[in-house]
């Protein structure tokens, strides 16, 4: 058996060597090269465009301005599964070029050359005339009556609004002896930073395109260069090869229609379109900054009367995923701690900003900043331990959601607790850290997550498989779930190899998606491939078995149920004795002359269930008080992730999740110039990412509780890794002073207000909280 086994990655090798071949390394040195012009307004119209100086440089094979539209299709960007009901399709906002500006970086125009240095020279000579409009960049100013309008059809900037009601919240206030704790909460700008940054190349075979794309959702990608160019979507072909990062950016359509575009006006010739990095921090997508409110009306033993919130994410200039981040963030709300009065508000708003998209948690980080930092300030007002209040409050075992029909299923919340108080030493250092005093000290917080696995029944969740045997025994295995790094394809050859019965270097998983070929998936996002693609192996091999067995019966006469394949050997089971190999069998398959059989299956799994995934962060931090700044000293996550089908591929996902969410509630934070709309750190170098200079050793641990309604016992892990840091870290912080700071990133500028706010520097030295 090779599932919950930790074995070597299946491309291990060719990474660590080098010979991976990612999307510039497979395009031709033919191609034409694209770069794009960015406007350089906030919002605004574009009245002419001159690029007479621009086509004039040698090497410029031709400029396209977004008057060279003949015709404008709108199309949306999300890496959304399609509906055939319009209620429930993406908003289609967006032109491959617009006059239209509504953010410092919209896409204007686009230079073609034969050469970087001849395409970026034409981009200077380039000169815009805008007509210029008021822009707004903060959410609560933007549903403004007053604000600037993005979109005539979203009055006050309001993308959507959605609300969720339990039980009567005005009655449930008035009974007596409730203590009212109230706050707001905020989590800025970030950009993904994947290593890669977004490249696709493009070029005409016949009358149809071929996109190659370093892209999370490859099927996703030719409906929607297909609605955005008006063309079939049959003749669209778009591959995907190993990509280097995506994190939720490249689950957007971001360049493909216009690269496509390209070429389809230079007569199909290869068009590559590169976007550097300074471009990719503003111009493809980030995660939403959300502001939350909190009201919560708790009785004196910890428990909650009644509960209130309202989210505003914002949005950016473009619909792109628009309200179900906001809409899940919120939906966490009365699941984690589950209370008999709930309302709770969802707002998504356009602003003149860079368009937010998919990142790695999906609305759930920023929630549980909110939230777990939320939890810790009821806990001081009603001075009980942070455990004892979230043990009695956290989703009990049994709960059900109604929506979703998710359960839960054990005492996760508990185990995951109990395993982090443990290997953090948490009792005995929570005790020693409390009332400090002097310029150092130290802390330990903590702070729990919500999860969801996949996304039904929001909205359609499949997966299909085909596997090839081969002449020698071994197989293929393709699927339209996506490997993006995290290791799936590993993982997918040990479900194939224990369900089918051969060895796992007989399973060849087919990485790199080619939509002409490869059987229909949506792709990577929302923590599902491991879970949903599961359905489709196991179903898959359970059929090519069958098929395999059924050819054995023709060759060895025994009946097919005394037969199985056991380490790619046909055994009969009455006795174990091998009866012939499983290369044997497939070669005799092929070639014979009474028989002849390709032994293939391929299905589809429609998967309807989902599943909760849970878990905990531990921190301890050092803080200087005179500095402003914090260290962090050790960080723990532990989760409930179901059976893990590979342990060590499960801990390097957490370990990546973990380093991002340090940097989310650390230091990163993407600004915007309040004067120009501008961002002004797109870069490497001022945009402040967590390196591994910045994190002490990262430690995983795993409470493994089988997923019943799994095909494998699992559920999703590749995003809940980033859940719960940020808080976790600020509640250290704010066990080691006394300060709460409400608005994250926990940096020396946000510390530094949020101690001066609270009469930390006052004499006696404490803060007045």
């Amino acid at each position: 058996m090779y599932v919950g086994k930790k074995v070597t990655r299946v491309d291990a090798y060719d990474k660590v060597i080098g010979r991976t071949r990612y999307t510039d390394d497979l395009c031709d040195k033919s191609a034409y090269i694209a770069r794009i012009l960015h406007s350089t307004i906030a919002n605004g119209r574009v009245l002419s465009i001159d690029t007479s100086e621009a086509e004039k440089i040698p090497g410029v094979v031709k400029v396209f301005t977004c008057f060279d539209l003949k015709e404008k299709h709108y199309f949306p960007t999300a890496g959304h599964p399609w509906s055939t009901d319009e209620s429930h399709q993406d908003v289609a906002d967006r032109l491959v070029l617009t006059d239209r500006v509504r953010f410092y970086g919209d896409d204007i125009a686009a230079v073609v050359a034969e050469d970087e240095v001849s395409a970026a020279q034409a981009l200077r000579a380039i000169k815009v005339e805008y007509e210029e409009y008021p822009f707004v960049l903060d959410v609560l100013d933007a549903m403004k009556e007053d604000a600037p309008q993005l979109h005539e059809d979203y009055p006050n900037n309001i993308l959507k609004h959605t609300t969720i009601s339990k039980g009567n919240y005005e009655e449930a206030i008035k009974e007596p002896g409730l203590f009212k704790v109230e706050g707001w909460y905020s989590t800025p700008t970030v950009q993904h930073c994947h290593i890669e940054n977004f490249i696709c190349y493009a070029e005409m075979e016949g009358d149809r395109i071929k996109i190659v794309s370093s892209t999370q959702i490859p099927h996703i990608v030719r409906r929607v260069v297909g609605q955005a160019l008006g063309v079939e979507w049959g003749k669209i072909r778009v591959i995907k090869p190993y990509i280097g990062g995506g994190f939720g950016n490249k689950q957007d359509v971001l360049y493909e229609p216009l690269c496509a575009w390209l070429s389809m006006q230079l007569h199909g010739h290869l068009i590559k379109l590169d976007v550097p990095r300074e471009e990719t921090f503003v111009s493809t997508r980030v995660r939403h900054a959300i502001k939350s409110h909190i009201i919560s009306w708790v009785r004196p033993d910890g428990t909650f009367a009644a509960r209130k919130l309202e989210a505003f994410s914002d949005q950016g200039a473009y619909a792109s995923h628009g309200h179900s981040i906001c809409a899940k963030g919120v939906g966490a709300f009365p699941q984690l701690y589950p209370c008999d009065n709930v309302e709770a508000d969802a707002y998504t708003i356009f602003t003149n900003k860079s368009v937010a998209g998919a990142m790695r948690g999906y609305g759930i980080p920023q929630a549980m900043w909110a939230v777990e930092c939320h939890t810790e300030d009821i806990c001081a007002k009603l001075n009980m331990d942070p455990l004892e209040f979230r043990r009695k409050n956290l989703m009990p075992v049994g709960f059900k959601d109604a929506f979703s029909k998710n359960e839960l299923y054990s005492d996760t919340f508990n185990q995951c607790l109990d395993k982090g108080i443990e290997v953090t030493d948490y009792l005995r250092k929570y005790k020693e850290y409390q009332n400090q005093t002097g310029d150092i000290r130290r802390g330990i917080g903590m702070a729990v997550f919500w999860y969801n696995t996949a996304v039904w029944p929001i909205s359609l969740e499949t997966s299909s498989c085909r596997m090839v045997l081969n002449q020698d025994g071994s197989l293929q295995v393709q699927l339209g779930e996506t490997e993006i790094g995290q290791g799936a394809d590993t993982a997918y050859s040990q479900m194939t190899a224990d369900i089918l019965g051969v060895p796992l270097e007989a399973v060849h998983v087919v990485s790199c998606q080619d939509t002409d070929v490869t059987p229909f998936g949506t792709g990577a996002y929302a923590s599902r491939q491991t879970y949903t693609a599961g359905f489709s192996i196991r179903q898959t091999a359970l059929l090519l078995k069958e098929r395999i067995l059924k050819y054995a019966h023709e060759l060895t006469r025994m009946p097919e149920y005394n037969l199985d394949i056991i380490d790619g050997q046909i055994v009969r089971i009455t006795d174990n004795r091998v009866l012939m190999s499983l290369g044997d069998l497939s070669t005799e398959a092929l070639y014979s002359l009474s028989h002849s059989e390709h032994l293939s299956a391929e299905s589809t799994a429609q998967i309807k269930s989902n599943a909760y995934s849970f878990g905990c962060t531990f921190a301890e931090v050092e803080v200087d008080i005179p500095m402003c700044k914090v260290k962090l000293l050790d960080i723990v996550n532990v989760h409930d992730a179901g059976t893990l089908i590979n342990p060590a591929l499960a801990e390097a996902q957490v370990h990546g999740g973990m380093s991002m969410g340090i940097g989310f509630g650390l230091s990163e934070n993407l600004l915007f110039d309040p004067k120009t709309g501008r961002a002004l750190n797109n870069n490497l170098l001022d945009y402040k990412l967590s390196t591994f200079m910045d994190h002490p050793r990262l430690r995983a641990y795993f409470v493994e509780n089988a997923e019943p309604t799994s095909a494998f016992g699992t559920k999703s892990l590749g995003e809940p890794p980033t859940c719960s840091i940020a808080p976790a870290i600020r509640n250290a912080v704010y066990q080691a002073t006394g300060v709460y700071v409400n608005d994250a990133p926990v940096n020396p500028h946000h510390l530094f207000r949020s101690m001066k706010e609270q009469h930390m520097f006052e004499e006696g030295g404490e803060a007045n909280v």
